[in-house]
């Protein structure tokens, strides 16, 4: 059963400006549906577990993609280098398919962006409505990752969180 919600003790406004005081990085979650391959741009996304290999993300309720991801049986979280933030802003705002070109063709399920920093192909492990968005977490099946700068999100501008030099 849902409970209503109701008002929080404190102006909306001014908690999502603090929330955005904690620097995050960015991630496009992808998934196939019967009508192609699709992308969006998150950056809640955290690790849950090392044994199993557990992760998560959300969805809002309101997106335009939800649907999609919401049923995808199988998805892929790509960490993004700094230098794909063209990439980030058009899934997050704007045509959310996948062109061809973008992605592993030739192993389409879950379609795998060429360019990522890190990519975690997962299969849905669980989902749960919290608030006005969808929790997803996802067993991870396979890691890719190579060296490179991250693109970061913090307090509404992007930023870069460089390869350690250790």
């Amino acid at each position: 059963m849902t409970q209503p919600r109701t008002a929080p003790p404190f102006d909306l406004t001014e908690y999502r400006r603090a929330l955005g005081g904690f620097a995050t990085g960015v991630c496009v979650v992808t998934a196939h549906s019967e009508d192609g391959a699709f992308g969006i741009t998150v950056n809640s996304f955290t690790s849950v577990s090392l044994e199993p290999p557990l992760v998560l993300w959300c969805l809002d309720d309101s997106s335009d993609r939800h649907d999609v991801f919401a049923a995808a049986g199988r998805f892929a979280i790509h960490v993004l280098p700094v230098e794909d933030r063209e990439m980030s802003d058009r899934f997050a705002w704007g045509i959310c398919r996948l062109a061809p070109d973008e992605f592993d063709t030739t192993n389409p399920e879950p379609p795998r962006l060429r360019n990522a920093l890190l990519r975690l192909d997962c299969t849905a492990h669980s989902r749960t409505t919290m608030g006005d968005h969808l929790v997803i977490v996802g067993a991870v099946q396979t890691v890719e990752s190579r060296a490179g700068d991250a693109l970061t999100y913090f307090r509404g501008r992007y930023g870069v969180a460089p390869e350690p030099t250790v």
